[in-house]
């Protein structure tokens, strides 16, 4: 398939389509006879797999990394582990942390829907804005 069904394809542009193979997420395509890319229906796997790479936070570089493990195929197969296995305990500790901010945003709503009990004074009503006196001069930026 030529890069432009393959951007349709993957939901990448050609232009990143191209970035990545520059960079070397992306093995070289094949070229047909008149020197345009070809490549074949399976690096659509590929893209999908770096696709939730990103998705998850996963640096560039360590994505590389595992690029560079799966081009030299077999024997790396543990390495390749290791690196998914501590991207995966990232993944989780951010799981964890956004379970938590939710929760807050949850316990937040409710609380303007009038279900649950305000917890601190400050929270039922906004904190009273106090004026600056007449005259009160303004600090010289230096």
């Amino acid at each position: 398939m030529k890069i432009g069904e393959l951007a349709k394809r993957s939901g990448l542009t050609a232009h990143t389509i191209r970035y990545y193979e520059r960079i070397g997420l992306l093995p070289f395509a094949d070229r047909d006879q008149s020197g345009l890319r070809d490549y074949d229906a399976s690096i659509l796997n590929w893209i999908e797999f770096l696709g939730r790479l990103k998705e998850t936070g996963m640096p560039i570089r360590e994505m590389l990394r595992y690029a560079a493990l799966r081009e030299r195929g077999v024997g790396t197969e543990a390495e390749r582990r290791i690196l998914l296995e501590q991207h995966r305990e990232r993944v989780r500790t951010r799981l964890a942390e956004l379970s938590d901010c939710l929760l807050v945003l949850d316990n937040k709503i409710a609380g303007y829907a009038g279900t649950t009990t305000r917890m601190k004074d400050y929270d039922a009503a906004p904190p009273e804005r106090r004026r600056k006196p007449a005259g009160a001069r303004r600090a010289n930026a230096r």
